[in-house]
């Protein structure tokens, strides 16, 4: 009776005797219900196995010959029958690489999901907007901006939008500190305010030494009841990325925290988990107001004369001045 386990494990270590993969993957197709000859030719032809009826007669020794999976694969050549077994068995099919940096808006993520992954924008767009989703990971919104997570993905090949939309979404989740449900209740604030907050702070920042005390002015600004004068969200107002001009602050939208009270209706892009810790945990300061510099570092002040006189510097800057 232990003749046969010791016979496998014999079999198993034959079938994995293979030099290091080399050279370029193959990709191949495994169709929905292929027979195992249909499949071990395919694998043969494509030379991943070097005999197919020894792959056929190690899938039906280990009892997995009716256990391989449909799916796309990438398997370099010349591989012993228990590692492409293996792939097959557990469905570990090929997989399309997705990067998305952060602060895009969901108009830039389903632009670069559709570059990336060669599916339509407007599918992305469409599954961002699901009313059933929306409704599972932010009741009330209208889509799921600011709960695309910025990550690096592997998106199962066929790619889909929906998967990659629902990838973003469980990283956003994954993402999450359970502390942080916690501080909302500290803050008074809900989460889709801190996502919504995180958002703009993503869209002021170039580095990151400065995240907390751009959240800290935002922060004493919605307590004093003061506006917020979010450059990045006049950018978001407008819907695309540009210059921004004096006429663009008194462009008309529940986004401009020029002319809005308080935090607009939604976030105005996908926050990193850097911004949305900012958010909960800013910086104890008594700044209130905020400029960019050149460089991207900001200028804090406390005072409007403060501002003002950092305002005139870094306009004498960026014009050459002394």
């Amino acid at each position: 009776m232990r003749a046969r386990p010791r016979i496998l494990a014999a079999l198993a270590l034959g079938a994995c005797s293979a030099p290091a993969p080399t050279g370029d993957a193959v990709r191949i197709t495994i169709p929905r219900g292929a027979p195992l000859s249909a499949v071990a030719e395919t694998l043969y032809v494509h030379r991943i196995i070097d005999s197919p009826r020894w792959f056929r007669f190690y899938a039906t020794l280990v009892r997995r010959d009716r256990a391989i999976q449909a799916g796309i694969y990438d398997f370099h050549q010349h591989r012993p029958a228990a590692e492409v077994l293996r792939a097959l068995v557990s469905g570990r099919a090929a997989y399309q690489r997705l990067v998305l940096p952060e602060g895009l808006m969901l108009a830039e993520v389903a632009a670069e999901v559709a570059r990336q992954l060669d599916v339509p924008a407007e599918s992305v767009l469409a599954a961002a907007r699901d009313s059933a989703m929306v409704a599972q990971v932010a009741p009330g919104a209208a889509s799921l901006e600011g709960y695309l997570y910025p990550s690096t993905y592997f998106v199962p090949i066929p790619p889909s939008a929906r998967a990659a939309v629902v990838q973003m979404v469980r990283e956003f989740a994954d993402r999450w500190d359970p502390a942080w449900t916690a501080r909302l209740d500290t803050l008074g604030m809900t989460r889709h305010a801190i996502v919504t907050l995180a958002s703009i702070i993503e869209g002021e920042v170039r580095h990151d030494r400065d995240r907390p005390y751009v959240a800290s002015v935002y922060h004493n600004r919605l307590r004093a009841g003061w506006r917020l004068q979010a450059d990045p969200t006049v950018i978001y107002a407008l819907g695309r990325r540009r210059r921004l001009y004096e006429r663009d602050y008194l462009f008309s939208s529940p986004y401009n925290t020029y002319l809005i009270e308080g935090l607009p209706p939604g976030p105005i892009g996908q926050p990193s988990a850097a911004s949305l810790a900012a958010a909960l945990y800013p910086a104890a300061t008594d700044f209130f107001f905020l400029v960019a510099q050149e460089d991207g570092h900001h200028i804090f002040s406390r005072t409007l004369r403060e501002h003002t006189a950092a305002v005139a510097r870094v306009h004498a800057e960026r014009n050459g001045g002394p």
